[in-house]
């Protein structure tokens, strides 16, 4: 008698799809990321910039699986040139975003002193007079009123620098250094400039700071520089992101506030319900499509088995946070405004160790300028028709470049 044996062959890969850097207008959603969705859990991307392809998890309990796996590394990826949007990628030694466990705790623990909820509400009542400063030129003025340029760029500038403990001398500065580095329209040598300067001024500012006893970022990582706990170099990398910070809070705000004046239904609910603006926000915030493409990529260490695909090692993967807010498994008619949206357990601000550092101080901000604003101008609207806006090109961070307004 003979014994027949049978071998199954391993599931052929999806094809590899280019994606293309999209400059969209409004709250669009990626055609691209829409397209990847319907062809399932699982596909294969080639970005503008670096090597090779990657797969995209775009499933919301894959990404959750993703970000909580220790068998795919943040810290592998500074060690090759994965394919990707950004066209310069230099990750620095101290990056939160490129360390994995155990380094990643002792880093976050560092600054985490500055971003607890207990340090949100001392700071609440300054970033509400420094908005307050603010809006009281706008009312002063009367409409119009360019809001990005007035508020929307201006406050978290401020805040993100009161926390950070930037001198008020330097914050222009800081923050033209900043646009230019999360820009892709100056190319990889303006981008380069700008981050080395940036990152020379955050050198001098932490060795200032050796001896001070003072509970902003720049004045921590001087005491756990001079304390032993961490390096400069990691001090320095772990400082410029958290500066770059506040740039994502002015888009996605430009971003909720274009939905709030194209949707009169909402803007009324926001204005006349203001015990229920929360939810609303959180509905927000799972809605807009806060970056172009993805973000940060991970390698997959060892083979890894998903949907009977095998991702190998050496692999490099991203999860994309705005599919997943979209999985219409976790949210049903996942592309619709709902917000009375009761169970909303978006992952705007990520998932697992690497969420958002400032995400307490992000939300803080968020809630103060939609809020202030609604409740101080009356009748706020589109100075211009909705589709004459213009909208940010060539950046990684979408959002409106303008907002013109009347009241």
């Amino acid at each position: 008698m003979t014994e027949e044996t049978t071998t199954l062959a391993e599931p052929t890969p999806p094809p590899v799809r280019d994606w293309p850097a999209l400059d969209l207008t409004g709250p669009e959603f990626d055609p691209v990321l829409a397209e990847l969705m319907r062809e399932g859990p699982l596909t294969r991307i080639r970005l503008p910039h670096g090597e090779g392809w990657a797969w995209p998890a775009t499933r919301y309990e894959d990404v959750r699986a993703i970000t909580n796996d220790p068998r795919f590394s943040r810290a592998e990826v500074t060690c090759r040139q994965v394919t990707r949007l950004a066209p310069h990628f230099k990750p620095r030694p101290g990056s939160l975003a490129f360390a994995d466990q155990p380094d990643h705790n002792r880093l976050r623990k560092a600054v985490a002193g500055a971003f607890t909820v207990a340090a949100m509400k001392r700071l609440r009542p300054r970033a509400q007079e420094m908005l307050d400063g603010l809006v009281d030129g706008l009312v002063q003025e009367g409409p119009p009123a360019e809001l990005v340029e007035r508020v929307l760029e201006p406050f978290p500038i401020s805040v993100v620098s009161e926390v950070m403990g930037v001198p008020a001398a330097d914050r222009d500065q800081v923050h033209t250094w900043t646009r230019q580095i999360i820009s892709t329209s100056g190319g990889a040598e303006a981008a380069e400039r700008a981050k080395n300067r940036l990152y020379g001024w955050i050198t001098d500012t932490v060795r200032a700071r050796a001896h001070s006893t003072g509970d902003d970022v720049y004045s921590l990582l001087g005491a756990a520089v001079a304390g032993g706990e961490i390096g400069e170099t990691e001090a320095v990398g772990l400082a410029g992101p958290l500066q770059i910070d506040g740039e994502a809070v002015t888009h996605n705000c430009g971003q909720m506030l274009y939905l709030l004046l194209t949707r009169p239904e909402l803007m009324e609910r926001m204005r006349d319900q203001p015990e229920a603006r929360a939810t609303a926000l959180d509905e927000l915030l799972r809605y807009i499509p806060h970056r172009t493409s993805v973000g940060l990529a991970r390698i997959a260490l060892e083979d890894v088995d998903l949907h009977g695909l095998r991702i190998s090692a050496g692999d490099a993967v991203y999860v994309s946070y705005l599919a997943a807010n979209r999985d219409p498994d976790v949210f049903p008619d996942p592309d619709r405004i709902d917000p009375d949206r009761d169970l909303n357990p978006h992952l705007a601000f990520g998932n697992g160790s690497h969420y958002c550092t400032g995400a307490v101080l992000a939300r803080l901000q968020t809630e103060l300028m939609i809020g202030t604003l609604l409740d101080r101008l009356p009748g706020l609207r589109l100075a211009v028709p909705a589709d004459e806006g213009r909208w940010r090109r060539k950046t990684m961070i979408r959002g409106p470049q303008t907002l013109p307004v009347l009241w």
